[in-house]
């Protein structure tokens, strides 16, 4: 299952002087209803323009239809306007935040004096829909002074200390305000007021700088989903706030897909999957974010590492291992604690000395939870020297690190605060930087294939200047390359600037899943930095000291995200492969214990995970509590195939072939593991005992 798909983006449209973006879209004979409905344009630099914009010279602009992601969030932000407008009609007390469009959604933040309610998101939901029904105009107006805003504003302190960035010329450039949208950086300060449809009168009004819809009626479909206490502008430092989230879309048909999604992601929740299969947890005595393997969870992980480390052997990777705390001096030479700090552990003081008069005879020394290897890695290439020979060399580990994320972004296995990254590090000449990176490329997209994940594309992440080490010419050199291997690879290749490391830019690999969501997988990332900064050389073959280059690459991103993804991905059920328990043994009486136990014997002698299920309970039952267990094979044998030589299946998906004989249901199981198979055996896919 997919999201919605965009239409193409219409040709461009020439807008006169004098007159209205709307007008010009009219003009050209563009779509005034259904999802292709134009709903902003972009001009020329980029910016986009409601339908009202009058451009002072003949402009040339772009059509944005409400079914692609600029339409979309214009929705969205508009509709956290309603919400607002709404939540004041309701609780005229309560002092407005922001209201950003977000991904697949919008919020917006209030001051009010208790919690918001199920029952007051309905009661608001219906309040939106009477707005969005009456056809307000959302309608531009710039200030013509901070003063006279905060005039208008004084009652919403929220506001007002908004303006103030304004005036302190901060905009929204900081990252903490990344999501801000009353206020900019540009030289204006406007407010966008709801207009009656009919008498003309302001109804209601926010500091913005928009875009917005033409009115309210292009909300064709909305829902208000949650609320949740929410930081002003993110810091614990400051208030708490009620934050109300919702979805709107291009049409309703649109947004019950995306319900049905949403309703098939927290069925596929790989929290409750973990408990329901008995896979893992989050004691509170060890700590937020810190996660325990269970049995079946360190069968799968075993699995996971295991077929890694084989593919990673034939590929020529060397492996190594390093610790997991080290002095401070390590990230002060690779530029961490400079750049990274906020995301590493507070340091140890350990090593100090005292003499027998308590005077301190040594200092304490800073050591720090390792939040990434590649330090560690750069330590293991310079140990010795290095020749042209040995390169590429493939540094390979399974380490694990520590990085301190807040309370409120822990997410279960997929944001952590312990977890083993899956890290590699290949240092090559620069005449080899580039097949290295190709065929690098091709090895981690072939693995993920070989785990079930198919459908990808290529995020290509460049330098963002203010946090960043290194000269213009190499970050270019760097980046063209990356650019280049990832066309060469034909996948589509989708721009993310600024989103570099502070070492080097990087290709990420992202991919869909089963439910059509996009996660961020494998990693390749050019570093030409930390190569200088810790000094590593290598003897070329003219005897001359040189650099190597660096390329970081990370399959997995952590074993624990990667498991958690495909823990989702399959729903729990595992390909057998990797099922923890591959098949489970029934027998229908006591009579046949004894010969399942001989079947289970032979099936383990042959490297399969298999469990007998003897108990007293009902054929039925245990039926239903391995299928529920997500257990790739039920083996059934009641007196029939005992006396046969034979047995039954039973697939997860409620098939069943009966009169199996024994030997070829063996071989049959055994081979479909071996070959990796990543979809579910049926009656009609399984080839065993098939007429």
């Amino acid at each position: 299952m997919s999201g919605p798909v965009a239409r193409p983006v219409p040709a461009p449209v020439r807008v006169p002087a004098g007159t209205t973006a709307a007008s010009a879209v009219r003009e050209a004979g563009l779509p005034t209803t259904g999802p292709g409905t134009v709903v902003v344009v972009r001009d020329s630099d980029g910016a986009l323009r409601d339908l009202a914009w009058t451009p002072a010279e003949d402009a040339t602009v772009e059509p944005v239809a409400a079914d692609t992601e600029d339409g979309r969030s214009v929705i969205r932000h508009s509709a956290a306007h309603v919400l607002a407008q709404a939540v004041q009609q309701l609780h005229p007390e309560a002092k407005l935040g922001i209201g950003p469009p977000i991904t697949d959604g919008f919020y917006y933040d209030f001051d009010v004096a208790n919690p918001f309610t199920p029952e007051d998101l309905t009661k608001l939901e219906s309040a939106m829909r009477k707005i969005i029904k009456s056809g307000q105009r959302f309608a531009r107006r710039k200030f013509d002074s901070l003063d006279d805003a905060r005039k208008e504003l004084a009652d919403e302190p929220y506001k007002l200390e908004l303006i103030e960035l304004k005036g302190a010329g901060t905009g929204a450039d900081t990252a903490a305000d990344s999501e801000v949208m009353e206020v900019d950086a540009s030289g204006e300060l406007t407010s966008y007021d709801n207009v009656h449809a009919h008498t003309g009168e302001v109804v209601w009004s926010d500091l913005c700088r928009g875009p917005h819809l033409p009115t309210t009626k292009f909300i064709p479909a909305v829902k208000l989903t949650r609320s949740a206490a929410a930081y002003w502008r993110g810091s614990e430092k400051n208030p708490q706030l009620q934050r109300i989230y919702g979805t709107a879309w291009e049409s309703a048909e649109a947004l019950d897909a995306h319900l049905h999604r949403l309703a098939e992601a927290e069925r596929r929740d790989h929290r409750r999957l973990g408990t329901e299969l008995d896979l893992f947890s989050f004691p509170d005595e060890i700590g937020s974010g810190l996660a325990v393997f269970h049995p079946k969870g360190g069968i799968i992980r075993r699995e996971l590492e295991n077929y890694s480390r084989q593919r990673h052997e034939e590929a020529g990777y060397e492996f190594v291992n390093t610790p997991h705390i080290t002095k401070g001096q390590l990230f002060e030479t690779s530029g961490h604690l400079q750049w990274y700090a906020e995301g590493m552990y507070p340091p140890m003081q350990l090593d100090e000395e005292r003499d027998s008069a308590g005077e301190v005879r040594r200092a304490a020394q800073e050591y720090y939870l390792k939040p990434m290897n590649c330090p560690m890695h750069n330590l293991i290439f310079r140990a010795r020297g290095r020749s042209y020979r040995e390169l590429p060399l493939r540094l390979f580990e399974f380490g694990t690190v520590y990085r301190y994320e807040k309370s409120g972004v822990v997410h279960g296995l997929t944001r952590a605060r312990g977890f083993t990254q899956d890290d590699a590090h290949i240092y090559c000449t620069l005449e080899q930087a580039r097949g290295e990176i190709r065929s690098l490329l091709e090895f981690v997209l072939r693995l993920l294939r070989d785990y079930g994940l198919d459908d990808f594309y290529l995020e290509l992440s460049t330098r963002d200047p203010e946090k960043s080490v290194g000269s213009d010419e190499t970050w270019a050199e760097a980046t063209e390359t990356l650019r280049d291997v990832a066309v060469e690879s034909g996948l589509e290749l989708v721009p993310d600037p600024g989103g570099a490391a502070f070492y080097g830019p990087k290709i990420s690999v992202q991919a869909r899943d089963a439910i059509g969501r996009t996660w961020q997988m494998s990693t390749i990332q050019v570093d030409f930095n930390q190569p200088e900064r810790f000094g590593l050389e290598y003897t070329a073959n003219d005897g001359s000291r040189q650099q190597p280059v660096m390329v970081h690459r990370a399959l997995f991103g952590s074993i624990e995200r990667f498991f958690a993804i495909l823990l989702e991905h399959y729903a729990g059920a595992f390909p057998a492969w990797l099922a923890p328990v591959q098949v489970v043994g029934i027998p229908v009486s006591g009579d046949q214990t004894e010969y399942v136990e001989q079947l289970a014997k032979t099936l383990r002698s042959r490297g399969v995970r298999v469990e007998v299920d003897a108990s007293d309970d009902r054929m039925q039952k245990k039926i239903r509590n391995h299928t529920l267990q997500k257990v790739p094979f039920l083996l059934l044998a009641g007196g029939r195939d005992a006396e046969a030589d034979a047995i039954s299946f039973r697939f997860r998906d409620g098939t069943q072939r009966n009169g199996v004989p024994l030997v070829e249901a063996v071989e049959a199981i055994v081979e479909w593991i071996a070959r990796r198979e990543n979809s579910s055996p049926t009656e009609h896919n399984f080839d065993a005992g098939a007429t």
